[in-house]
Formats: structure tokens, C-alpha cells, sequence
């Protein structure tokens, strides 16, 4: 029998990691770890996390440590810290250990599985509105849920399931067991894809996309291709995925932005990899036909160019 999750490790604690690290922290905080690497556990110290409004005050841990061990660690690096995230955590996981990604995307989970098994591994994404970041500061509503569950569920709760569960419920956090976690984790694939790509092209607030027809009528063509995608991918009860994501767009704070919307605007590396580029990548795997995702992906990478060369301007030359 699996003990309680009592020790948690977060890996990543930017907009989403953060949220978490607050909840937690304030109610276990000598049961939580923040890992991070030496030099990014000093920059930390020296400029800690401001999370709406106060200091978040973290226990980090670091890779080379080996005197925690984990019963949950939440996954919310950027993808591409992914990788690094998985080497990093390998001394803090135990037999029983639980790994939970909040990463977007419908991949991160195949990969964590493949270092360490399906055995410790629940899909899981994030669902809520998004948090602002400027710099270290923080800011977010509090409205946000984890959805979770089994990647093959058999109509009753797992033991693993039932212990994140009871976890979840004694720290106070907001969570949703599905019946059929896989559907809803392509629901939440088809929003990101749509609107986090777009909003970040054309610039627009989720209000301005609310209100937007010609919007609404470009995106479905987006999702047009998802729906293709999903079916073949074995995705089941595809013709709700555009109707339930439409209706998810129209819940989204009006003044708020998507996460990638932030990262073009700070000029931060994009998502667009495990967005469009997972969507293009697929349709040559099935021979099914993206042009709209191939427009997206084209267009963000434009953008991230663009970036770029004005990031080498503003170097100075050398004398």
C-alpha cells in the first residue's frame, strides 16, 4: 500500500508553478521543495518570486541533493525545460512517487513515461485564466482547476488517483477527475492551439477575441484540423471538441492575455513547437492536411525571428 503524499517537489514556479507553490507552502511549507539549479537557486535568493502581492518565501532543493524524496512532483517548466526538469528530479523519485505535468501540449506525458514509466505517471493539465508576469512579480485571480486522471481508466478511481485526490483536498486545491481525462486533455490542446497562437499574432485580449466574428471564423478552421488530428490520434466523442471549446473561450476574462500573447510581448521564446508544430507534425504522420496550423507555426516563427534580430541590435558591438 502506497503511503500518503506528504513531500512535494514542483519543478518550474513561473505563472503556473507558482500559483501552486503558494497553496502549498502555506499549508505544509516544510513538506515542499522548489528544484532548481545553483545558479538559478541564487538569482532566486536574491530576487525571490513576488506572487500578488507578497514574497514567496521557498524551500529549493537541488539536483545533486539527496535527502528528499518525493511522493508528488508537478511538472511546470516552459517544454523545453522539460528535459532538463526530468534528469534533474531523478534523485527525489521513489517507487511510489507520483509525476504530475502541467505543461501544455498532448506530448510531455509520453515523454516523462518513457524515463519513468506510466506506473508513476497521470495525464494532467492546467485550465483557468492566466496569470500576468512581469519579471519576478506574479499576479492571478485564483481561478484555476487541475484536471487529472488515468491515461486508461477503468470506470473506478485508481489507488493513485484516489491518493492525489485526497492530497489535493487537504491543501485546498481546485481539481477535476474526468471520466475521460484524454478527451479533455485535447479540449484543452484545441483552446491552447487556437487561441494562444492567434491572440499572439494578431494581439488581441480574450475580449477582443470574445467579440470578434471574423475570429471566431478563422479559428474554426483551426480547430477543423484538430478535430481530424484527434480522431486519428483515437481521441473519442470528437464533434463536442469545438463546440466545447468555443464555449471555454467565451468563460475567459476579458481583459486577460494567453500566455504566448505575454511571450511575444516579452520577447521570451514561444510555445509554438508543442502547439501548431505538434498539430503539423502529426497531420504528415496520418496524411491528414493542416495548412491553417502550417500558417500559424510559419507566422509565430516570423515573429520569434524578428525578435531575435532586434535582440542582436541592442548588443553592443565590440571595440
Amino acid at each position: 500500500m502506497e503511503s500518503e503524499i506528504k513531500n512535494v517537489i514542483i519543478c518550474g514556479i513561473g505563472a503556473i508553478g507558482s500559483i501552486y507553490a503558494d497553496k502549498i507552502h502555506n499549508k505544509t511549507p516544510d513538506n515542499l521543495r522548489i528544484l532548481v539549479d545553483k545558479s538559478r537557486k541564487e538569482r532566486y535568493l536574491k530576487n525571490p518570486t513576488i506572487f500578488n502581492g507578497h514574497e514567496l518565501k521557498l524551500n529549493y532543493i537541488l539536483p545533486e541533493d539527496n535527502n528528499f524524496k518525493a511522493d508528488l512532483i508537478i511538472i511546470a517548466t516552459k517544454f523545453n525545460g522539460l528535459n532538463d526538469a526530468l534528469d534533474n528530479m531523478k534523485n527525489f523519485v521513489k517507487d511510489d512517487t507520483i509525476i504530475l505535468s502541467l505543461l501544455n501540449g498532448v506530448t510531455s506525458e509520453e515523454i516523462i513515461a518513457e524515463k519513468y514509466g506510466w506506473d508513476k505517471v497521470l495525464l494532467a493539465f492546467f485550465i483557468g485564466h492566466s496569470a500576468a508576469r512581469n519579471g519576478r512579480h506574479i499576479t492571478h485571480d485564483d481561478v484555476n482547476t487541475i484536471t487529472f486522471g488515468e491515461k486508461n481508466p477503468h470506470n473506478v478511481l485508481s489507488e493513485k488517483t484516489l491518493r492525489l485526490k485526497k492530497y489535493f483536498d487537504s491543501i485546498g486545491i481546485n481539481y477535476k477527475i474526468p471520466s475521460d481525462i484524454y478527451y479533455e486533455q485535447w479540449q484543452k490542446f484545441m483552446l491552447n492551439v487556437t487561441c494562444n497562437q492567434l491572440s499572439a499574432i494578431l494581439r488581441m485580449t480574450f475580449g477582443e477575441i470574445q467579440q470578434n466574428e471574423k475570429f471566431k471564423l478563422f479559428a474554426r478552421n483551426i480547430m477543423e484540423e484538430i478535430v481530424q488530428i484527434a480522431k486519428a490520434e483515437g481521441v473519442k466523442n470528437t464533434e463536442n471538441l469545438i463546440p466545447g471549446t468555443e464555449k471555454l473561450i467565451q468563460t475567459m476574462i476579458p481583459e486577460g492575455k494567453t500566455s504566448m500573447l505575454q511571450d511575444i510581448e516579452a520577447g521570451r521564446k514561444t510555445e509554438v513547437d508543442i502547439f501548431s508544430g505538434t498539430v503539423v507534425k502529426l497531420g504528415e504522420k496520418h496524411g491528414i492536411p493542416t495548412p491553417y496550423n502550417k500558417i500559424m507555426l510559419d507566422m509565430i516563427e516570423i515573429l520569434q525571428e524578428n525578435q531575435n534580430i532586434k535582440n542582436r541590435e541592442q548588443i553592443p558591438a565590440l571595440q
